[in-house]
C-alpha cells in the first residue's frame, strides 16, 4: 500500500514558489462549487475586482488563466502576436531569454536588446532599437527578472515606446505584490504574472491584465489565435458577463488566490511593499556584514528575491543540501549564465517577516562555517538587527 501523503515541512525561501498563509491553505479546502454555478461566478468577479487592486490596473481584461506564471507569458504573446510581426524583447536574465523564445514560436521576428545578467536594459537601447524597427509591434521587458533579482525601472522605457504605435508588455511574476506594478500609471498594455511568488498561492494560475489597445489588436488580428487553450477571444467570454462556457476552471486554485489577494488588499498595498522593502533591505544588510557580494547594483535591487555571489572555495550544492536537511530551509542555485554562480534567496509574500530573516542569516553563517568561510560571528544576524530596530 502507498503510505498516506506527509511531505517533510519547508521553509520556502528559493525564487519560489513561496510559503502561503494558513487561511489560504484552508480556502483551497472549501467544497467545490460548479465552474458555471452563480455562487462561483460571483467569486470569480471578486478575483478580478481584487486583482486589478494589486496590480494598480481599471484594466477591464483582468483575469487568472488556468496554468502557472509560464501560461501567461504564452498567453499575451499568442494572443498579440501574429506571424511576421517585429517585436523587440529586453533579454538581461532567463526570462528575457524565455520570451524570446516564445515569441519566435508564435512567427514574430525578434530583436533582442541585450545587457548583462545582473543589470537593467539600458532605455536608450529600447529608443535605438524603435527608432531602426519603426514598425515595431511590441516591446516586452521583464519587470522584475526571477534568474538575478533586477527590478527594471519603467517610467523611461514606458515613455519611449509609447512614442510609437507599439505596445508595451511586461513580466511581472515576481514584481506583483512584493513591490509597485502600476500598470496604468505607466501604460503598461498587458502584463503577467503568476500565483505562487509574493502573491502567496499554491503554484497554478496567471493572472493577467490587458489594455483596451491590446484588446483591439486582438480583436484586429487577421489569423487565428495559435492556441485553442490560452485564446483570449474565448476565454474573455467566460470571465466575463456572458459567461460562456471554455473550460473547466480549477475551482480550488480560484478560491486559494481569492484568499491571498483579500490578504494583500488587507493589510494595504503600500504596506505590503514597505514590509517587503524592510526585510528586503535587512537581508542586504546581513549577507553583506557576513562578507558576501550581492550581484545586483543597490538602486536596481528586488527586495524580495536577493542574488548573492557564491564565496571562492565554497560548494554550491553543498550549501543548499546542509540548508536543506539541516534547517528545513530551501533556496535557490544560479540559472544559465549565472549557474554555480550565485545563490538566489526569496522574501516573498507571506515569507517576508524578521522570522525568516534571522533564521536564514543565523542558518547560511553555520553552513558557511563548515566550508572554511570565515566572518565575524553573528555578524549578519546583528546587522539585519540593527536596522531593523531602528
Amino acid at each position: 500500500m502507498t503510505a498516506e501523503l506527509n511531505p517533510p515541512q519547508r521553509i520556502l525561501m528559493g525564487p519560489g514558489p513561496s510559503d502561503v498563509a494558513p487561511s489560504v491553505l484552508r480556502a483551497m479546502a472549501i467544497p467545490l462549487l460548479g465552474h458555471l454555478d452563480p455562487a462561483f461566478l460571483q467569486i470569480m468577479n471578486e478575483t478580478m475586482d481584487l486583482l486589478r487592486k494589486v496590480y494598480q490596473t481599471d484594466n477591464k481584461l483582468t483575469i487568472a488563466m488556468s496554468g502557472t506564471g509560464s501560461a501567461g507569458m504564452e498567453t499575451v504573446f499568442v494572443n498579440l502576436v501574429e506571424p511576421g510581426d517585429k517585436v523587440i524583447i529586453g533579454v538581461n536574465g532567463l526570462f528575457g531569454t524565455r520570451m524570446v523564445d516564445v515569441a519566435e514560436r508564435c512567427g514574430a521576428t525578434v530583436i533582442p536588446i541585450t545587457a548583462p545578467w545582473g543589470e537593467i536594459i539600458p532605455p536608450k537601447a529600447v529608443e535605438e532599437a524603435l527608432r531602426l524597427h519603426p514598425e515595431t509591434k511590441l516591446v516586452g521587458i521583464v519587470h522584475a527578472e526571477t534568474s538575478t533579482g533586477v527590478r527594471q525601472p519603467l517610467d523611461e522605457i514606458s515613455e519611449i515606446v509609447h512614442r510609437t504605435e507599439a505596445l508595451l508588455i511586461c513580466d511581472m511574476v515576481t514584481s506583483i505584490g512584493g513591490c509597485p506594478t502600476e500598470v496604468d500609471k505607466h501604460k503598461i498594455d498587458a502584463a503577467y504574472s503568476g500565483t505562487q511568488k509574493c502573491l502567496s498561492a499554491p503554484p497554478g494560475l496567471a493572472p493577467v491584465t490587458m489594455s483596451e489597445k491590446a484588446l483591439e489588436v486582438i480583436n484586429q488580428r487577421k489569423t487565428k489565435v495559435q492556441s485553442w487553450y490560452l485564446d483570449l477571444s474565448m476565454i474573455q467570454s467566460y470571465w466575463s458577463d456572458e459567461r460562456a462556457y471554455h473550460h473547466t476552471a480549477p475551482i480550488s486554485m480560484v478560491y486559494s488566490l481569492r484568499e491571498a489577494l483579500r490578504l494583500i488588499v488587507k493589510e494595504g498595498l503600500e504596506n505590503v511593499f514597505e514590509r517587503h522593502e524592510r526585510y528586503g533591505t535587512a537581508l542586504h544588510l546581513g549577507l553583506e556584514a557576513m562578507g558576501l557580494e550581492l550581484l545586483v547594483a543597490k538602486e536596481h535591487r528586488l527586495h524580495q528575491l536577493t542574488s548573492v555571489r557564491i564565496p571562492q572555495g565554497v560548494d554550491d550544492a553543498a550549501v543548499r543540501k546542509e540548508l536543506l536537511e539541516r534547517y528545513g530551509l530551501e533556496i535557490g542555485g544560479g540559472l544559465g549564465d549565472l549557474k554555480g554562480q550565485i545563490w538566489r534567496i526569496g522574501l516573498m509574500g507571506y515569507n517576508a517577516r524578521q522570522t525568516n530573516v534571522t533564521l536564514f542569516l543565523a542558518a547560511l553563517e553555520d553552513v558557511l562555517r563548515n566550508q572554511g568561510y570565515e566572518m565575524t560571528a553573528g555578524a549578519g544576524v546583528q546587522a539585519a538587527n540593527r536596522y531593523l530596530t531602528k
